[in-house]
């Protein structure tokens, strides 16, 4: 009798730890449910696999700033853009028109905003500018016009949200999920892969949490990008506000703030110096020619050569290497060795097939002004 009770006593602990287990195993995989919602794969997934997202706590990323100062809008108005910016995913994309690494970052800006705005993208180009002509908004509107810019873009002229959000790059680039919390940051060019990864996450994200049925498409733009050289001349300045740290005029007399200085270019020159002929107004972000002649040369080791610069309609005179400029280094503003001025605004002057050193001189006349040399 003892036996058969012991037996039985048995027999009940077994199936309590069975029952007990089983119903630990379904509460477990419940949850597992709760946290993951299937979503159907697109691009070249075949029918019927699935991939899983994992919910995310927003909260331990900070939450994006707001726009402010804003002086000037286009393709949108104020209502328009605070009303398209809820529950979006919005790329914040800080550049600036006459910058050449925020121009090369168009066609992907482009390419991502024709993919994925219908999708819930919504990109927000905010132009903080670096010269003061770049303030003006029908240089602005120009610029959008002239790259095909369809997104919205506002003008941060006095770089009040360029400060909120704490940026120190042309371009920036500030990504932030459907709630508004930042997850992504890139500055510069390049991982143009990793940053629409990122988009299509977020995009698959604000997706589940709205309960939608619509999932980005994870295939890539696959643009190819900007092939740098191995070395390259700095970007250099005119103006002396911003000379301080990046003193590359090569004349003894130097910047002299506010004055008309006459310059003579020495015998000998130094690498990836600019030198002055002629008399030159010294402006805080610029150098314009008031002689009837004046010349700049400079010896730089790159593959592109951009000015940023300005005129009442005058034509430059361009040199390479004490010839003509060829049409295979010739730039796209660049005919028969001359260049227009005359919009506010980046100019390619040379565009070579490979990097190497040269010397380039330029010839200007009355009124061309010019604020910096940029390179690629």
């Amino acid at each position: 009798m003892k036996s058969e009770i012991k037996t039985s006593i048995i027999i009940a602990m077994i199936l309590v730890v069975a029952i007990g287990g089983v119903g630990y195993y379904f509460t477990t995989l419940d949850k597992q449910t709760e946290n993951t919602v299937p979503i159907q794969e697109t691009g070249n997934s075949k029918s019927g696999d699935i991939h899983t997202i994992s919910q995310v706590d927003e909260n331990q990323y900070p939450v994006a700033p707001d726009l402010v100062g804003i002086s000037g809008y286009v393709n949108t108005t104020p209502e328009q853009l605070k009303t398209s910016m809820k529950d979006k995913v919005i790329l914040y994309d800080f550049w600036t028109y006459s910058c050449i690494n925020c121009i090369r970052t168009f066609p992907y800006l482009k390419a991502w905003n024709e993919k994925y705005a219908d999708k819930g993208l919504l990109i927000i180009g905010v132009h903080s500018p670096e010269f003061e002509f770049e303030k003006d908004i029908n240089n602005v509107k120009m610029a959008v016009q002239k790259y095909n810019l369809t997104y919205p873009v506002v003008l941060d002229s006095d770089h009040d949200t360029w400060n909120n959000f704490g940026n120190r790059y042309w371009p920036g680039e500030y990504l932030a999920d459907s709630t508004g919390h930042i997850r992504h940051t890139h500055f510069g060019e390049g991982s143009y892969d990793e940053t629409e990864k990122m988009i299509q996450q977020l995009l698959d994200e604000r997706s589940q949490r709205l309960g939608l049925n619509v999932t980005a498409d994870q295939s890539l733009v696959g643009i190819k990008q900007h092939e740098f050289a191995d070395q390259q001349t700095p970007e250099l300045y005119f103006g002396y506000n911003f000379a301080s740290g990046r003193d590359f005029l090569g004349n003894s007399k130097g910047f002299q703030a506010g004055q008309t200085v006459t310059y003579a270019i020495p015998s000998d020159l130094q690498q990836d110096h600019f030198y002055l002929e002629g008399q030159w107004q010294n402006l805080p972000d610029s150098m314009k020619l008031a002689s009837p002649n004046g010349k700049i040369v400079l010896p730089y080791y790159a593959k592109d050569v951009h000015i940023v610069a300005t005129g009442p309609h005058v034509d430059i005179q361009v040199q390479l290497d004490g010839k003509p400029v060829s049409l295979d280094n010739a730039g796209q503003d660049l005919q028969n060795s001359q260049a227009h001025i005359a919009e506010n605004r980046l100019y390619n002057i040379i565009s070579s097939k490979q990097a190497g050193s040269h010397t380039l001189i330029i010839t200007g006349h009355p009124g061309f002004e010019i604020f910096t040399f940029t390179f690629g």
